[in-house]
């Protein structure tokens, strides 16, 4: 008898059949998520009949080192719920195109018989563009067939391309880590037309702007099993367990390790429960709180005690010793440039002598020129980039000088400026006297002035501290009270703590850093504050310490192979990248609504700090600090058949033209008159994002002036009292874009206001690879099913769009065609030392020189007949190598391998090239070409990293040059990525990734000025702006901000600051619009009150409340809460217009709109200046980024919910 059988009355359980057949299926495939939550976990699909029944965590996670916990199981119950989008009533079955576009474009396209010359028609006729786009978020959307919206598609491409230019094609996609191929897709068809990708990390305000300040580095960070290895964790801005689920696991097995955790919050947010201490910071206000740590740090631990471990790190890691001029101005002594060796006979004749610099030997006192600078990566000259104690220019050995203290000419009574109270201090500084070409200078050590700048008296007279206790002086543990609310024991005992687990465990101290400092207007400062404290106690670049900073999926890893096929250079030499902050602020007319920034944003007043921000993005595309696109207010294929008409014959000729008539102003920059419609960016992809809302900071004003649609803005336009470089217009233009295109598997609100949505596969239905900063391993993306409905993947998608515009040119561009690419200087480039001061050519300051004095004009030529054939083919760029981050390696004979694969091979002109046709073949070529999936390829970059440094580099791949992985690989395990030189952290034996081990252990220097992390920048900006010493500035006044000049209460109201963190219900930031998702959050992102804000404002849990300012307004529920604190409520991002959205009474029963709706565009201008060392473009490397958090509202109480 089996025990199974129920005898007795076998019927009875027939019902359990059910639950049976539940968890039986067919396959399970292995997936992950393309969502930026940086989690980045191995799931297990499970297919039942080509239904995906449920998901499920991998449980095949390699360990790493015995000592650290195991990465499995990850994953969250947000996570697991991503199966619902499939088949959802959200999810975007089909083709659809807006309605009233649709009628219009077809009764053209009667007319004439060609969608070229419907589409020009369209767009030519004033009130029928109008009509259809005013339709804009509206619905009346039609299902149509994929060839039919292709046609439309490609007919806005070839009439922009031949009417403006290419630079007028847009295309935005957030996050390339998360789906790689999805990515590079749109951007790869982008780049060969000529477009323009848009920048994301700086957009979303995820780029630290200190760290390339400091480190020269985008971003890079520890893997989360390396915080286990710490044993003091400071966190602030990132509350772990709502963002970092599948990791705070490793955050509370270090603390019962034994780990010290502080955690500095003005909420008591999730995190705060696994931390040994809450500290409730004022919002915004960590950066004083860090001044005074440090100052605690300085004097105890390098003054007092003078710890021989971090005495020694500042020594050979920093710009400490390096030599600073001390400047007379006005009567005044000031900090100014750090000291040239071309300023000394010794080294007046050496290469690239402006951009090296001066230390003096303590052994002898002589100065010496440090070897690892910016001149001496860019000299003809190998082997002499590194961080020995060597002079390089003449061969000997030295010893750096610290401080001047013990050993100096004069004491100089030097000002400081303390902008907390507004209060200059004059303190003693110890200086030498050199003998320079220039005459004789004072010169001290960056050390000497970060001693004075802290206010740490040594003995040398002037305006220092008395003591801890006063209050009066900066930045003393009394003086940060009153911005923080944290007392001064709080300062003293976590100073002491960190300081003195830093002295015994040699830096294993760490900062967990996130959005939630990263989003206010001085968040480099704040961040420069705390990595002060960990640069001077010796916590980065080892395991156990660093700053890490954790805010969207910014890692990709294999970024050396991939960034060429998403660019196109396997086919062309250069790319139309725009940092997307300026762009956003100058093209949707952001700027006519900014005052002055000088006047919110706290600065010495001077010439360029008293520029309008407008005016200083103008200044920056000039100059070639920022890119800029459009580029000018003519067709580029214009531009060059007017210079062969008048003579030019080669493209150095086409180039002279141009220049010669910029400089005449016959020809101008688009930036200059962006109001101008011959001027405006005319078509925007969309994908893999949500550009209309969730990152969409000025959301009412992108309604307004790109789309000519419905808005809620009342703000004033306030610039023209203030711009002088930038042309104002006297009325604003509304809808300057033709067509938004936008590719999504779910209805959000960028799909609710676009023309066009096309239905995209979800994470199970495609083919992708993903990697993120929190773990070391690659994962794919894998087609558990195929794409339902009439979706495709994003490859297919913009493959097939590169087929039909393809089709379309071979009418309408027949002929190859000559283009003109401004591209900005760059980081990681000669270039970084082109610009030693701050000159105007379009000002007569100097000759606008291409590549010196302004930005570079490359000449490329595009053939529209052939974008298709080039997309789905490798081209034969490879063959001259690959690199990043200034490293290359040569790869010409894996081209040649893969060429010898006959089943992945597309001819064209008789000639083979590899396939990129499908996205398994497109991942392959990124595995296959890549330093950190191919041992041979690592152990290749090393070489040449070694002949750069003259050190020994390579026997960090030694172990891993047999290692090959593809695919499949991926496919069938977790599999790890490897040591290379493109990243800066180690990971042999297992070992936890953690940043800067590489140039802490092997002396590479950090690709900065001096080659060491930085205390001081001395870039003539940022001393004009008083942000060339670390410090701390307010957050700019609600007053002065100018987010509130029209707005009026109608009841009883209050200002408050608004936050808008990322929210428990949402996978990360977004896709918070499933069933279980919104039941948890009360079906939408609620507005977050303190409970003396609420009783004031009479406002109960769950009333209905309106948020409003200038730019817009949110209507939602309210959640009172006993962790708000008072004077700021808190909306998490990111609600959707789509569902939840009651109409609002304070704008005249119009529909509210979302957490983007009340923010607008505020630029910080220092972070414009560029053509200088670190201070140099780079993709999503450097510019200003889109902050929020300063912004503040007026909440009151709804009388009346209408839908």
């Amino acid at each position: 008898m089996s025990w199974i059988k129920d005898l007795i009355s076998p019927k009875t359980r027939q019902w359990e059949e059910f639950y049976r057949n539940r968890h039986q299926h067919d396959k399970v495939v292995r997936s992950t998520h393309g969502v930026n939550c940086t989690g980045g976990c191995s799931w297990n699909i499970h297919v039942k009949d080509g239904i995906v029944v449920w998901e499920t965590q991998a449980l095949d996670y390699p360990l790493l080192e015995k000592s650290l916990p195991p990465y499995e199981p990850r994953g969250c119950q947000r996570g697991i719920s991503f199966s619902w989008y499939l088949y959802s009533p959200v999810r975007v079955k089909y083709p659809m195109i807006r309605g009233a576009l649709l009628d219009i474009y077809r009764e053209e396209k009667e007319k004439t018989g060609d969608p070229f010359k419907a589409w020009d028609n369209i767009q030519n006729d004033p009130a029928k563009r109008k009509r259809y786009q005013q339709t804009r978020g509206k619905g009346g959307f039609r299902r149509v067939a994929w060839e039919d919206a292709l046609e439309m598609i490609a007919a806005a491409n070839i009439y922009t391309v031949k009417k403006y230019g290419p630079d007028r094609l847009i295309g935005f996609s957030p996050i390339p880590a998360m789906s790689m191929l999805s990515y590079a897709a749109g951007a790869r068809f982008l780049q060969l037309m000529g477009g323009v990708n848009l920048s994301f990390y700086d957009w979303y305000c995820d780029l630290p702007n200190s760290f390339p300040e400091i480190w020269g580095e985008q971003t890079d960070v520890a893997e989360s099993a390396d915080w286990y290895n710490s044993k003091f964790v400071a966190v602030m801005g990132a509350n772990l367990g709502m963002t970092r689920t599948p990791d705070v696991h490793f955050f509370s097995e270090s603390r019962h390790n034994g780990t010290k955790t502080v955690v500095f919050s003005p909420d008591f947010s999730m995190v705060a429960k696994y931390a040994d201490k809450w500290v409730p910071v004022h919002a915004g206000q960590d950066g004083a709180f860090w001044m005074a740590v440090t100052h605690v740090i300085l004097k105890e631990y390098h003054v007092d005690k003078q710890t021989p471990f971090f005495i020694d790190y500042v020594k050979r890691f920093t710009d400490s010793p390096f030599l600073v001029q001390i400047t007379k101005e006005g009567g005044k002594y000031q900090p100014g440039r750090l000291l040239r060796s071309g300023m000394i006979s010794k080294y007046s004749v050496t290469e690239n002598s402006e951009w090296k610099f001066l230390n003096i030997d303590s052994v002898s006192g002589e100065l010496f020129c440090p070897g690892g600078s910016m001149g001496h990566r860019w000299d003809s000259k190998e082997g002499n980039w590194n961080l020995k104690y060597e002079d390089p220019e003449t061969g000997k050995s030295y010893d750096p000088v610290l401080t001047l203290v013990q050993n100096h000419d004069e004491i100089l009574q030097v000002d400081f400026l303390e902008y907390g109270k507004n209060n200059i201090a004059s303190r003693g500084v110890p200086v030498k006297y050199l003998e320079t070409l220039e005459g004789r200078v004072a010169a001290t050590t960056v050390y000497d002035l970060i001693m004075a700048q802290y206010g740490v008296d040594r003995g040398l007279g002037g305006g220092y501290p008395n003591s801890y206790e006063d209050s009066t002086a900066a930045y003393t543990p009394a003086w940060q009270e009153i911005f923080t609310g944290v007392g001064p024991k709080t300062v003293l005992q976590f100073a002491r703590e960190w300081a003195r687990t830093a002295e015994v465990t040699h830096g294993k101290c760490s900062i967990i850093i996130g959005a939630g400092v990263n989003h206010w207007y001085h968040s480099n400062l704040i961040y420069r504050a705390s990595t002060m404290a960990l640069m001077l106690t010796g916590c980065i670049g080892t395991n156990g310490g660093g700053m890490n900073h954790y805010v969207g999926q910014e890692k990709l890893a294999p970024t050396d192979s991939w960034a060429t096929i998403m660019t196109a250079k396997d086919w062309q030499g250069v790319a139309r990248l725009q940092q997307t902050p300026i762009w956003h602020y100058i093209n949707s007319d952001q700027w006519r609504y900014d005052g002055n920034q000088a006047d919110y944003n706290t600065v010495p007043k001077n010439d360029l700090s008293s520029m309008h921000s407008a005016d200083l993005v103008v200044k920056a595309v000039r100059n070639g600090w920022m890119p800029f696109y459009p580029q000018y207010n003519k067709n580029n294929f214009e531009i060059v058949r007017d210079a062969i008409k008048a003579g030019a014959e080669s493209d150095e000729q086409i180039k002279d033209y141009l220049v010669d008539k910029l400089k005449k102003k016959e020809i101008l920059h688009a930036v200059v008159e962006p109001d101008e419609e011959v001027n405006f960016p005319r078509v925007w992809y969309i994908w893999r994002g949500n550009a209309l809302m969730a990152s969409a900071k000025g959301h009412e004003f992108f309604l307004n002036h790109y789309l000519g649609t419905h808005h809620n803005s009342i703000a004033d336009e306030v610039a023209d009292k203030f711009v002088k470089d930038i042309k104002w217009r006297s009325e604003s233009p509304k809808g300057k874009m033709d067509l938004i295109v936008n590719l999504n598997f779910r209805m959000d609100t960028s799909a609710l206001y676009s023309d066009i949505v096309l239905p995209a596969a979800s994470w199970y239905e495609k083919n992708d690879l993903n990697s993120t900063d929190m773990h070391s391993f690659i994962h794919p993306l894998s087609a558990a099913i195929a794409p339902v409905w009439e979706s495709r993947s994003d490859w297919a998608i913009f493959r097939d769009i590169s087929r039909a515009t393809s089709e379309l040119a071979t009418k309408h561009l027949p002929e190859p065609i000559k283009d003109i690419v401004n591209m900005p200087i760059s980081h990681d480039s000669p270039g970084e030392i082109t610009q030693p001061q701050i000159k105007d050519w379009s000002k007569g300051e100097c000759e606008p020189i291409p590549g010196k004095t302004m930005h570079n004009i490359i000449i490329v030529e595009r053939d529209y007949t052939r974008i298709y054939d080039k997309f789905i083919r490798l081209g034969p760029n490879i063959r001259q190598g690959l690199g990043a981050h200034g490293n290359s390696y040569n790869c010409e004979d894996f081209y040649e391998k893969m060429l010898d694969d006959k089943n992945h091979i597309l001819k064209m002109d008789g000639v083979d090239y590899p396939s990129l046709f499908e996205d398994e073949e497109a991942a392959n070529a990124v595995l296959i070409l890549s330093s950190v999936t191919n041992g041979e390829l690592a152990h290749r970059a090393y070489k040449v990293a070694e002949k750069k440094t003259g050190l020994i580099l390579c026997d960090l791949a030694e172990g891993s040059k047999d290692i090959r992985m593809n695919y499949k690989d991926l496919q069938s395990r977790p599999l790890r990525y490897l040591n290379s030189p493109i990243w800066s952290g180690l990971m042999t034996a297992g070992r936890a990734y953690s940043a800067y081990t590489y140039n802490i252990e092997r002396l590479v220097p950090w690709r900065t000025l001096t080659g060491r992390q930085h205390f001081y920048l001395d870039h003539e900006g940022y001393i004009k702006f008083g942000e060339h010493l670390p410090t701390y500035k307010p957050s700019p006044k609600p007053e002065v901000y100018g987010e509130l000049r029209t707005s009026i209460a109608t009841g009883k109201a209050k200002i408050l600051n608004v936050l808008t963190p990322h929210g428990k219900w949402h996978i990360h930031s977004t896709y918070g619009d499933t069933l279980r998702m919104l039941t948890l959050s009360r079906g939408m992102e609620p507005c977050w009150l303190s409970e003396e804000d609420a009783a004031e404002l009479g406002i109960k849990d769950n009333d209905w409340v309106e948020v409003y300012n200038d730019n817009g307004i949110y209507c939602t529920r309210a959640c009172v809460s006993v962790r708000i604190p008072k004077g700021i409520c808190i909306v998490y991002h990111s609600p959707e217009r789509t569902y939840s959205v009651p109409k609002s009474e304070v704008r005249g029963g119009r529909r509210a709109g979302g957490h983007n709706s009340f923010t607008r565009i505020h630029l910080k201008p220092n972070l414009l200046l560029g053509g200088y060392g670190q201070f140099t473009f780079h993709f999503n490397y450097w510019g200003p980024v889109g902050v929020n958090r300063d912004t503040h509202v007026l909440v009151q109480k709804m009388n009346r919910v209408e839908f």
